[in-house]
């Protein structure tokens, strides 16, 4: 993450919630009712600082977020949580763990979960190793707040509902 995006504005925080956007009134009903619990993201990153910023950019945004600095940690945290958890930040490289394979353990612990894999390495080196998989996204560092708030509202519609 740019450690020089001081300002965010609005839209930054919330891309999808423009004004002057027109949605029937039960569309806006569906997304109310949705809105009324936050979406949880369980955030993985081994650099404190960057795992830090991320939080609180997130946590201003209106997410709930679990935050790990390994892939146990994670794990632990998922278990934790039974289902809860719509979305799954993660850096690639962990000290434990790659972060495709912990994301692919959590979902055999509870279905699919949707994944954004952040990382310094060029794309095309991690997507070799299987980031095509439904619902896994990929985005590289150092990135801007605007870009990860994109990054999660892309995703976030392809979250899988876990039943309770």
């Amino acid at each position: 993450m740019r450690r020089n995006d001081s300002k965010v504005s609005a839209e930054e925080l919330h891309p999808t919630q423009r004004s002057g956007s027109r949605r029937s009134s039960s569309q806006r009903s569906k997304r109310q009712e949705s809105n009324r619990r936050p979406k949880t993201i369980l955030l993985v990153e081994d650099e404190a600082f960057v795992r830090e910023v991320a939080r609180e950019v997130l946590s201003r945004a209106g997410y709930r977020v679990l935050t790990a600095a390994n892939a146990t940690e994670a794990t632990q945290l998922f278990r934790e949580q039974s289902g809860e958890i719509q979305l799954l930040l993660t850096d690639v490289v962990l000290p434990d763990r790659n972060g495709c394979d912990l994301a692919l353990e959590l979902s055999a612990l509870h279905g699919t979960i949707t994944s954004i894999f952040v990382s310094g390495y060029p794309e095309n080196s991690i997507t070799k190793g299987g980031l095509k998989q439904a619902g896994w996204f990929y985005l590289p560092k150092p990135f801007s707040i605007a870009s990860l708030m994109q990054k999660i509202n892309e995703a976030l519609p392809s979250a899988v509902a876990r039943p309770r």
